[in-house]
């Protein structure tokens, strides 16, 4: 395993993290290429089985180098912005030229765009451990609008915290949203690591 893989499931304040995606971005996408990594393109099926429109425009939390961005834009979704805490990470995915904006966020800030302006978002390998916290999920929900749909995925690491799937049944388990999809599979096939990939929808 490269040592940003072992770094990044270590990770945990902000800088931390961040400091490893940027010190990453430029080998980034070889070393998950050559493990086989599989969840951007589950994820992006995934919300397509449930989209009303594939021309409603996609947030992409946590977009990273854009290798979500560009399954997304395969699944037939046009309209993609992205939003990660890596400057580095950003600069590689502006090269892709899949993304409508770009934007740089802070860990633990506000998220830059207006409530409901984003039907569909994915957060795609972007919430767990060494990425985020649970409660950015409470946060992407509470900008979806009704029926608005979140496609995210929880690798293995991330499973044997309890508070992820946790945030998630705050939500289902009052029927503030539904769980549309649930299915585990590949993440990092290279290094044996699975991820459950969800869609929950907003009631």
């Amino acid at each position: 395993m490269s040592k940003f893989l072992n770094k990044v499931y270590e990770a945990r304040d902000a800088e931390e993290t961040r400091k490893v995606y940027d010190d990453w971005a430029t080998s980034y996408e070889a070393e998950l290429a050559e493990n086989g990594y599989a969840t951007p393109a589950r994820c992006a099926a995934a919300l397509k089985k449930f989209a009303d429109d594939t021309d409603a425009p996609v947030l992409d939390f946590g977009c990273g180098t854009g290798l979500s961005g560009q399954a997304l834009r395969q699944a037939g979704f046009e309209v993609i912005d992205g939003v990660d805490l890596s400057s580095e990470m950003l600069a590689v995915a502006q090269d892709k030229d899949v993304y409508r904006s770009l934007e740089q966020i802070e860990e633990g800030g506000a998220l830059p765009f207006a409530d409901g302006a984003y039907p569909l978002m994915a957060g795609v390998g972007a919430i767990g451990a060494g990425a985020a916290p649970a409660g950015v999920l409470h946060k992407l929900m509470h900008k979806l609008p009704r029926r608005g749909k979140l496609v995210f995925s929880l690798n293995g690491h991330t499973l044997q915290e309890h508070a992820y799937e946790g945030a998630m049944s705050e939500w289902t388990d009052c029927g503030a949203a539904q769980l549309l999809f649930r299915k585990d599979g590949p993440h990092l096939p290279g290094i044996d690591l699975k991820a459950t990939v969800y869609v929950i929808e907003k009631s």
